[in-house]
């Protein structure tokens, strides 16, 4: 199982980005586990300057952009 993880404190466009994960988790990959990161300590301690951030299993794909789905779908492929 892998994980999708979004970094946002809970914006609007972190919302978008985490109703888009999902989306595309669901139709792609349902095996992925998506988690929330609002803690905005642990966003810097990870090395995330600008939200919103997408990760899939530990490497950042996205961050401070709101990505096309497609794009987020083609993270999710195996």
């Amino acid at each position: 199982m892998g994980i999708v993880r979004i970094y946002g404190p809970g914006c609007a466009r972190c919302r978008k980005v985490e109703e888009m994960v999902r989306q595309a988790v669901g139709e792609t990959n349902p095996d992925f586990r998506v988690e929330k990161i609002t803690d905005i300590q642990e966003i810097i301690s990870l090395g995330v300057l600008s939200t919103p951030a997408i990760s899939v299993d530990g490497v950042v794909k996205s961050s401070g952009r709101i990505p096309e789905p497609e794009e987020i779908r083609q993270w999710l492929l195996p």
